[in-house]
């Protein structure tokens, strides 16, 4: 007995038309009665085992459930022994499921009665219609086996005409995973986007992590922002700011830098500190009505320090988030429990603080011992906001062209100088950044550039006034009758402007999208001033030669040369050829500036300008020709301030002196809030390792990327 190979029909070299055929050809006929020697006993046998697989085959279809046509037994009626040997094998790869005995006594009765009822047919006919058959099974079925089967049609098969072969389907194989392989890989795929994440982190973030040593001890980057209220950007040239002047010979500075509109403390202090025009974050102005709220506004009182005001985010409240340690000393908004963020070190306003303290104020928290480990309660911040309110504060009290302006001007210079000489005493110019800022200009009043509001419309016709030197009103009636009275008598007098905030209002000025923002605004020109008759009666000061105070005022249109501001920064990231300059820029741009600084990723905000600033030219001698101190011009006007006590000075009556008055909160506390957990003590850390340990993990997985896809296959497989 031989062994029947496996259904390759192709090889065989006859052909199922001549076997159906065998009058036609004699070569033909001859090949198809080779069967016909083949020893009785062993065909026999060999048809029983044909059979058996062909009803096994049934078996497993009707185990299974598939689709298509059952075996018709029929079609082995009348097989011939003698051709037994060209009937193809079926390799059966797949067990039936079932009760064994049942399926072997089944398949004993159908061989039964195969063999009774069988007959003589034609013997090529009959093979090519049981292959048909085995075929249609397969299709039908979906059956596999380890090599899969050709779909050929049977005729093309037995006649050796090779078809395409298709390719092997895959085994369906259900996956069993151990619990560990599946805590293994969740632990894999945990890690991969652990340092994926600090692979691809924001750019700005890991600068802040690499540590610089003064000698003494670690730093790590340290931005010192310092604003000095009032302060007109061409004081610069007066002479009498050597320390100011040595910064823009060797740091980086524009001419001047533009405030926002409208050009006032509180708005222009909180823009510089979130980005925002202030329009975007909602303080208006010094003085506003909010018609939603139904409150006021004003930025002395004490609900000016809830949170419900302040829209944005402020730098400091940017860096605690961040895992940064702030000091902030008497910035406007800083007592304000923004986004329920409170600086680390936070110092209230007293108006009564000497300058001199203000500098060592800054030094003490630079002695701070940096983080240690978690027992280190007090510790060094990044960064330091300081506000100076003095140039502001004479300015409205003497006038911006006063000898006491010029003497306190050259005091906010000396204090700036004693910071620079404790940071060179520490070894920290190449480490710590000084920005020197401030809000805006100041312009110079006097009693015969004052407007009555009450000549120009009916106070009892308003129901607000917000504002001041400029007038937000709030009508009670009609806006537009009132807007086109106004209009006119703005043409007639010549001095002012009027403005709807809705329909007329410079899209430059950034201010028209807040409901907090007063329906109609009366401008006046920059030196001019308009004032109720509660505050000064204008035509009787003008007889009795009664000045206006304050001698200084602000607020005005904000592109104006005498509101603009300054922008002087020295350190290691405005390290530029001395004596350059930048092109002058707006006050939003001041926030994405100190938060590259520190490494901090700023919020959306209204700048654009990033790091590194990029100087457009250098500052000629022609430029540079007043910066020259002049001690003769600081010493005649310190000893002018000393003789004339304030007291003295001549003010009008009513609620515009009061509004003058520097604000008092409370008398200096230095509150220490609780740090931001855990993330505080980051800035502090060098992690530089965790690039080396990234570049280790890239190659580790590079080597054995082989090993893990024969191990993940092996877990497919449930081995």
């Amino acid at each position: 007995m031989y062994q029947i190979s496996s259904p390759d029909i192709s090889n065989m070299q006859f052909s199922a038309e001549v076997v159906s055929k065998s009058d036609d050809n004699d070569e033909e006929i001859g090949q198809t009665s080779i069967s016909a020697d083949i020893n009785a006993s062993g065909n026999e046998l060999l048809r029983e085992e044909e059979i058996d697989e062909l009803l096994m085959h049934k078996k497993r279809v009707k185990t299974f459930d598939r689709i298509g046509p059952p075996i018709d037994a029929k079609s082995l009626e009348n097989l011939s022994p003698k051709h037994s040997n060209i009937l193809p094998s079926v390799s059966i790869s797949e067990t039936c499921s079932g009760s064994a005995g049942f399926a072997r006594n089944e398949i004993r009765s159908e061989k039964s009665r195969i063999f009774k009822n069988e007959t003589s047919r034609d013997d090529g006919q009959l093979v090519v219609e049981v292959e048909e058959r085995i075929l249609m099974e397969k299709n039908y079925t979906g059956s596999s086996s380890d090599e899969e089967e050709s779909n050929e049609p049977a005729e093309q098969r037995l006649l050796g005409v090779p078809g395409k072969k298709k390719k092997k389907k895959g085994r369906t194989v259900p996956i069993s995973v151990n619990p560990i392989y599946f805590v293994a890989i969740l632990l894999f795929v945990f890690l991969g986007l652990f340092f994926w994440k600090k692979t691809w982190s924001k750019r700005t973030v890991s600068n802040f992590q690499l540590l610089k040593n003064n000698g003494t001890a670690p730093f790590a980057p340290t931005t010192i922002l310092i604003s000095l209220d009032g302060f007109r950007a061409d004081f610069l040239d007066k002479g009498i700011t050597p320390r100011l002047g040595s910064m823009v010979k060797e740091g980086v500075s524009p001419p001047y830098m533009r405030p926002s509109f409208p050009s006032v403390t509180f708005p222009n202090h909180y823009t510089l500190v979130t980005g925002l025009y202030p329009e975007s974050h909602g303080i208006v102005g010094n003085r506003f009505w909010d018609k939603e709220l139904k409150e006021e506004f004003i930025h002395t009182g004490p609900s000016a320090l809830d949170p419900k005001w302040w829209g944005g985010e402020p730098i400091w409240v940017t860096a605690e988030k961040q895992g940064m340690k702030t000091a902030i000393h008497m910035w406007p908004g800083s007592e304000a429990d923004i986004m329920d963020v409170k600086p680390t070190y936070l110092d209230n306003y007293d108006g009564k603080l000497p300058l001199s303290q203000k500098a060592d104020r800054i030094m003490e928290l630079l002695d701070m011992p940096g983080y240690v480990n978690d027992d280190t309660t007090l510790t060094r911040p990044q960064l330091i906001a300081a506000y100076v309110p003095n140039v502001d504060a004479d300015c409205h009290l003497y006038g911006p062209e006063s000898n006491e302006v010029l003497a306190t001007i050259h005091e906010v210079d000396s204090m700036l100088e004693k910071v620079f000489v404790g940071l060179e005493k520490r070894n920290l110019t190449n480490i710590v950044n000084v920005v020197i800022v401030s809000d805006h200009g100041m312009a110079t009043t006097d009693v015969s550039r004052m407007i009555q509001l009450e000549d120009l419309i009916d106070l009892d016709q308003v129901e607000h006034i917000d504002g001041w030197p400029l007038y937000g009103l709030h009508p009670k009636g009609e806006i537009n009758k009132m807007y086109g009275r106004l209009s006119t008598l703005a043409e007639e007098n010549g001095n002012f402007k009027v403005y709807l905030k809705d329909s007329n209002m410079p899209e430059r000025f950034h201010f028209s999208n807040n409901h907090r923002i007063a329906p109609l605004w009366v401008v006046p020109n920059t030196g001019w001033a308009i004032a109720t008759k509660k505050e000064l009666d204008v035509k009787e000061s003008i007889q009795r030669g009664i000045q206006y105070h304050p001698r200084g005022l602000h607020g005005y249109d904000n592109e104006h040369p005498l509101m603009r501001a300054i922008f002087i920064a020295k350190g290691p990231f405005f390290k530029q050829v001395p004596n350059s300059i930048l092109e002058p820029f707006q006050n939003i741009e001041v926030y994405n500036i100190i938060c590259d600084t520190l490494g901090l990723e700023p919020l959306p905000n209204n700048g654009t300008m990033r790091l590194p600033l990029v100087p457009t030219h250098q500052n000629g001698s022609e430029d540079n020709k007043s910066m020259k101190f002049n001690p003769e011009l600081v010493s005649a006007s310190m000893t002018l301030t000393q003789s004339i006590p304030s007291s003295e000075m001549p003010t009008s009556s009513g609620s515009m002196s009061s509004s003058t008055e520097i604000p008092k909160i409370s008398a200096t506390e230095l509150h220490e809030t609780a740090a931001v957990p855990e993330a505080s003590k980051s800035p502090e850390i060098d992690t530089s390792w965790m690039s080396e340990k990234q570049k280790e993990l890239l190659e580790w997985l590079r080597a054995n990327a082989d090993d893990m896809k024969s191990w993940l296959k092996d877990i497919a497989a449930g081995n």
